[in-house]
């Protein structure tokens, strides 16, 4: 062989070498960039928990992977998104290539309430999608609570102002007669108590839900709770003739704050009281049941129907309005109520009928220190 066919032998047999090692080389970087690339089972396990509806879908609209969220509030249905504008929103990313944003509120389903999401779809290199939609229930929620709270507050202000005004003039203009002047400034006087006790109820309910008071919470006697509830609304349950008694379960024990606890139970008693006709009782009481300690209000009062028990606890909101102007109360009294039981971690229940009366629980978590007496 030739030294120039030996040269050029060795010059391809080189060049073979080569190749293998870049063709090694290559089939290697492919393996270790394989063994990162995340499979859609690892995906689906990425994506589920997550707490906002979010959705990854392949450039043939198939959910690849989605939340539970996702799936519960029906931004997601079986392998393909559910709302029609969220389709929508997909096609229009894609023809536009750039990610498209958008309030929608999606309907009520089989065991949930309506959502409203904040829905942003944004297209990725692969051709793939990624649909975000954040829940913006619990703040749009706030804003007409709050919306509402300011509408009644109003309102409700306004009705002992003017009253007031009205009082103060009648009083002036009938200066010359005596027994009328006095007949007025009794009307004035009760208006001027009503218009307190609003406010003392607003910044009551304003404090509590300012306030947590289980960062200084203590043990709290349940039978020292219901006593001083009670004395407080004693004189006026003898004034309208109504018996009020007291049974309680010795040495319970709550955690928490005293003087909201009593708020909230004096709350229920004057309830009682004011829809309860003269010669009507009211009995409270306590026990423990499952780990938890119930403070029980029972009157054989006018009753509450199916409809009003489903708003009771609403802020302002009067079964009979009459009679509660009547006795002073200003709709807010249970709404504290609740505010009161979930902030010391419970709840507060209502059973009744239309002419039997009414029975209130307020259930509290039960005291260590109460359970080992």
């Amino acid at each position: 062989m030739t030294p120039y066919a030996l040269a050029l032998l060795g010059l391809v047999f080189g060049a073979g070498l080569g190749a293998l090692a870049v063709w090694l080389g290559i089939r290697r970087a492919n393996a270790e960039a394989a063994s990162q690339i995340v499979s859609r089972q690892h995906l689906v396990e990425i994506v589920a928990p997550l707490r906002a509806a979010v959705a990854v879908v392949t450039d043939s609209d198939t959910v690849l992977a989605a939340s539970t969220f996702a799936k519960a509030c029906g931004l997601v249905r079986g392998s393909s998104l559910g709302p029609s504008e969220v389709v929508e929103m997909l096609a229009e990313s894609r023809a536009e290539g750039r990610a498209v944003e958008r309030d929608l509120r999606l309907p009520p389903g089989p065991g949930s309430p309506a959502v409203q999401l904040a829905v942003k779809v944004v297209p990725i290199s692969n051709g793939s999608t990624v649909v975000v939609g954040e829940d913006r229930s619990a703040d749009l929620r706030f804003s007409e609570t709050r919306r509402d709270f300011v509408a009644n507050i109003t309102h409700e202000l306004k009705t002992p102002i003017g009253a007031i005004t009205l009082l103060a003039e009648a009083a002036d203009a009938a200066a010359d007669d005596p027994d009328a002047v006095h007949t007025f400034l009794g009307k004035l006087s009760k208006e001027t108590g009503r218009l307190n006790e609003l406010v003392s109820q607003i910044i009551a309910l304003s404090r509590l839900q300012a306030e947590n008071p289980m960062l200084a919470a203590r043990d709290v006697d349940v039978t020292e709770v219901l006593e001083a509830s009670v004395a407080r609304c004693r004189a006026i349950a003898e004034a309208g003739g109504i018996t009020l008694s007291m049974s309680t379960q010795p040495g319970l024990k709550v955690v928490g704050d005293a003087d909201e606890l009593e708020t909230a139970v004096t709350n229920l008693v004057q309830n009682a009281v004011a829809y309860s006709e003269p010669g009507a009782r009211v009995a409270v009481s306590s026990r423990t049941a499952d780990g938890r300690v119930e403070i029980r209000v029972s009157d054989n009062g006018i009753g509450i129907s199916g409809t009003d028990q489903a708003r009771i606890f609403e802020r302002f909101y009067r079964v009979d309005a009459d009679r509660s102007r009547a006795s002073g109360g200003t709709g807010l009294g249970l709404s504290i109520v609740k505010h009161v039981a979930q902030a010391h971690g419970g709840d507060v229940a209502v059973w009744s009928r239309l002419g039997q009366g009414s029975t209130f629980t307020l259930r509290l978590p039960e005291s260590q220190e109460g359970a080992r007496v």
